[in-house]
Order: structure tokens, then C-alpha cells, then sequence
């Protein structure tokens, strides 16, 4: 039996001291300035972080059907050793980056939902899972660096009340936007165009009247007011409602808009005298709490039509407008998903023009490649789950090959069974049928086999994020190709 000394030098030997020290780092404004001139990047927004961090864990070239394709180490989810591994979607994954590629180089779909639609099972809530789980990860090592900073106040008595910003906001907005736009394009420099920084947006309203009225305080000696700033690291965690934000539909009467956007704390506005002071008032709505991060919405298209309105400044205008408060700008990832019939509903709406426009819909099909499945059925059946009983021989290839063949539509073409089908998804040869027989295949059932013909024509995607992950590691100014 193992001794308490044994199991104390155990957790010793796993505990990583100096990781911590530096999780828990905190300095001043002007310690802050000297990290984010040697390195830019501490600075990124939300849609850049999780882009690089898609591209951190690399990439591998693969073919098939002669075309080339990425596969994103990202997606066989090694934080866990596979434990969330996503199988035969590659080209539907691929899609996915071109979003996150496009927002992070500020093209336009920065302003928009990105919605993954597809039917049950079919691993879309397995993918925000592996994003939430990959920019948390991501926010503790050294290139996902992230800060945000407190506020030292003082009180009587000469001591300090320290305050942490609210919205867990980029030191940068610090900087005021008459100077901001200057400082951005000096820090630029070192950068390439495809990686420049942009810090948009005010302070939230909590810190905008902190920083007004010390600036009132010091007669606009802006330098006197970061004498009160403490700067720390910023690590997004979902289970401490930072950086990370997860809504999901319940029954519309116990449910308003102020779980998204926040609330008025009653019991301060005795304090402060008025219930649009914003110390009277709570930033723990899951878009205040998810900024800088990301937000998920569980079955978005299931949510009361007034949530889906907040939904369109937020997207729109990175901009949420609580109750009886000031508007308070954002910087996050919106991600919804939704089964088919809801997103049929929206389709039928005219109404809901509106949230249509500010959508990006992703298929998330269905997987059709043999192998992949196989892969699917070995993550929850294997040795090491299933202990003490005996798996017969071929169970697991007969499973995923049945599931599979209820997925495939009938062939139209003649001679060609749903058999045969399989096996050339799955990259077997058949007398008769060639490559481009495949691809001929995936136009009958679009909607179903999407994500594997999306597959075949993603080659200069995979050019452009190779060529993105090396100048990563190399810190290179090479422009990308896209």
C-alpha cells in the first residue's frame, strides 16, 4: 500500500509551479506595454485567437479521389487524446476555418452567426465542445497568451479596493480611440497584413465611468489614471464563466432576454442612487461573461423570437443593449446549431429575413466512409472501455458498415447497388467506376454527403493554412497564400 509521503511527491511531481506563477502573472500598465510591443499578437480578437489556435495543433496533407485536402489535427481533438475526435468531415471542417480564416482577416463574416445545421448525431455539438475545450487549452500556453486588467481604487483610510474589469476586457481599449488608431498601426508593423491586430470598441460602461472619472481626478493626466491599473493573464475557462458563454432554450416563462445580456442589481441602486449607474448593475448574462471568447446556443432556432433579436446586434454590430442600460460592445464567437426541421421553419419565415441575412449555415452531414466509422465505433469500444467482455470478431466493421448503409440513398445509376456505394466512398476500386464516378455519386444526395464532397475541392485551402501554420511556428512575414 502506498504511503502519504509516496502520494505527496506523486502530485508534487505532476503539479507545475512555475505554470502557475505564470497563469497567475499580474504587472503594471506600463509592464503590459513592454509584453505587447515584443509581441503584437497578445492582442488579437476572438476570431484570430481560435483561428491560430485551429492552426497551433497542424496540419497533414492527405489525397483522395485524386484531389488533396487538409486534415486539421485541431479536429482529432488532441487535448484529450481523441476522447472528441471528429471522423470523415473533413471538407465540412474545412468550411469551418474558411469561416474562422475570412472573420480573423476582418472580410466580413466577423459579423455574422455561424450556424451548423445537419440531423442528430451528426457531431455538431461535438465540434463546439472541441472549440470550447481547444481556446481554453489554448489561453494557457505560451503563443494563446491573453491579458486583461483590475482596477486599484482607493478609499478612505489609504487603502485600495481592487476591482477586475467586469468584461474581462483588452488593456488596449485603455488607449483612448483619438491615439488607439496610431499605437495599432506601430504595433502593426512587425506584423503581416493577414495578422494585423485591431482592438475596436469602447470600454464597457462599468470601466468607461471608472477611467472618466479618475481622468476627471487627475485633470486628463491619462498617465496618473494607469498608475490604478493592474494588468493580469486572462485564462478563458468554461466552468468559471470566463471567455466562455453556453445558452440554451427552456420554458419561455422562466426565461427573458436578461440571462443573455445581464441584469440590474436592485439592492445597489439604494447606493448609487440610480438603476442606470453600471455599478449597479450585473455583467453575468452569458454574451457579457463569453467575451473575448466564445458563445454557444444550444438548438438556436428553438429560442423565443426576442432572444433571436438581441442576436442580431450582437452579430451585426458587436453590440448588446441591456434593459434600461447602455449599449456595450463585444468581441466574441457566436455559434448556433440546429436540426433540420427548425432551420425549415426559418426558411418559411419571412418574417426572420433578418436573422437569415446575419447567418453563415454549415452542413454538418452525416458520415458516409467506412473507415471513418470504424474510427467512430473504436473510440467507445475498445479494450480499455469495455473490460472483462469479449468483443467477437468483425462486430464493430459489421456495425459501422450497417450504419453507414442507412445513411446512402439509392443509386441511380444502373448495376450499382448500395454495397458497392460504400466501397467506393471508401476509396475501393469496382470494376465499372472510376474516381470521377465518386463525385458524380455525392451531386445525387448533396445535402447527405456534403461534407465528403466538400472534401474533394479544398486543396487551396489546405495550401493557404499550411503556409499559415509554418509562419506560426517560424514567425515568419511571408504573406500566406490564400
Amino acid at each position: 500500500m502506498a504511503g502519504k509521503n509516496a502520494i505527496y511527491e506523486l502530485v508534487d511531481k505532476r503539479l507545475d509551479a512555475q505554470g502557475f506563477r505564470d497563469e497567475h502573472w499580474e504587472g503594471t500598465f506600463d509592464d503590459y506595454m513592454d509584453i505587447v510591443s515584443r509581441n503584437p499578437k497578445v492582442a488579437r480578437n476572438s476570431f484570430q485567437r481560435i483561428f491560430d489556435m485551429i492552426l497551433h495543433f497542424g496540419i497533414d496533407r492527405k489525397s483522395k479521389f485524386r484531389r488533396e485536402y487538409a486534415q486539421l489535427q485541431f479536429f482529432s481533438d488532441p487535448i484529450d487524446h481523441g476522447d472528441d475526435g471528429i471522423f470523415g468531415l473533413e471538407g465540412s471542417l474545412m468550411h469551418r476555418v474558411d469561416f474562422f480564416k475570412s472573420a480573423a482577416q476582418g472580410y466580413g463574416t466577423e459579423r455574422r452567426i455561424l450556424l451548423l445545421h445537419g440531423p442528430v448525431g451528426s457531431a455538431k455539438s461535438t465540434i463546439c465542445r472541441l472549440l470550447k475545450k481547444g481556446i481554453e487549452y489554448y489561453s494557457k500556453l505560451e503563443e494563446g497568451k491573453m491579458y486583461t486588467f483590475s482596477w486599484k481604487l482607493p478609499r478612505e483610510g489609504g487603502e485600495f479596493d481592487i476591482v477586475p474589469c467586469p468584461m474581462h476586457e483588452e488593456p488596449l481599449k485603455l488607449i483612448p480611440q483619438s491615439a488607439r488608431r496610431d499605437v495599432l498601426a506601430m504595433l502593426n508593423e512587425s506584423l503581416p497584413p493577414e495578422q494585423r491586430i485591431s482592438v475596436n470598441g469602447d470600454l464597457d460602461p462599468f470601466c468607461r465611468k471608472t477611467f472618466e472619472d479618475l481622468l476627471k481626478r487627475y485633470d486628463g493626466n491619462w498617465k496618473k489614471v494607469m498608475d490604478h491599473i493592474i494588468v493580469k493573464r486572462f485564462i478563458i475557462s468554461e466552468k468559471d464563466r470566463r471567455g466562455i458563454g453556453t445558452f440554451q432554450p427552456k420554458d419561455e416563462k422562466n426565461q427573458d432576454s436578461t440571462e443573455l445580456t445581464g441584469d440590474i442589481n436592485f439592492r445597489k441602486i439604494a447606493e448609487y442612487g440610480s438603476d442606470s449607474d453600471p455599478r449597479a448593475f450585473n455583467f453575468d448574462g452569458e454574451l457579457n461573461i463569453a467575451n473575448r471568447g466564445l458563445i454557444e446556443f444550444i438548438e438556436a432556432l428553438k429560442l423565443d423570437v426576442a432572444f433571436l433579436y438581441d442576436l442580431l446586434g450582437a452579430s451585426q454590430e458587436h453590440m448588446i443593449k441591456p434593459k434600461k442600460f447602455a449599449q456595450t460592445h463585444i468581441d466574441e464567437v457566436i455559434i448556433g446549431h440546429t436540426n433540420e426541421p427548425e432551420y425549415k421553419k426559418l426558411q418559411n419565415n419571412e418574417l426572420m429575413e433578418a436573422f437569415r441575412d446575419r447567418t453563415i449555415k454549415i452542413d454538418v452531414p452525416y458520415n458516409v466512409v467506412l473507415d471513418d466509422e470504424i474510427k467512430i465505433y473504436e473510440k467507445d469500444f475498445n479494450k480499455e472501455r469495455v473490460r472483462g467482455m469479449h468483443i467477437a470478431p468483425h462486430t464493430i466493421e459489421v456495425a459501422a458498415m450497417w450504419a453507414v448503409l442507412t445513411r446512402l440513398e439509392e443509386p441511380k445509376k444502373a448495376g450499382l447497388t448500395r454495397l458497392q456505394k460504400l466501397k467506393l466512398y471508401s476509396g475501393k476500386s469496382i470494376p465499372g467506376f472510376t474516381e470521377d464516378s465518386v463525385r458524380e455519386l455525392t451531386e445525387e444526395a448533396p445535402r447527405r454527403h456534403a461534407g465528403h464532397q466538400s472534401a474533394l475541392h479544398s486543396g487551396q485551402d489546405f495550401e493557404f493554412a499550411r503556409q499559415r501554420s509554418g509562419d506560426q511556428k517560424e514567425r515568419a512575414s511571408t504573406r500566406s497564400r490564400s
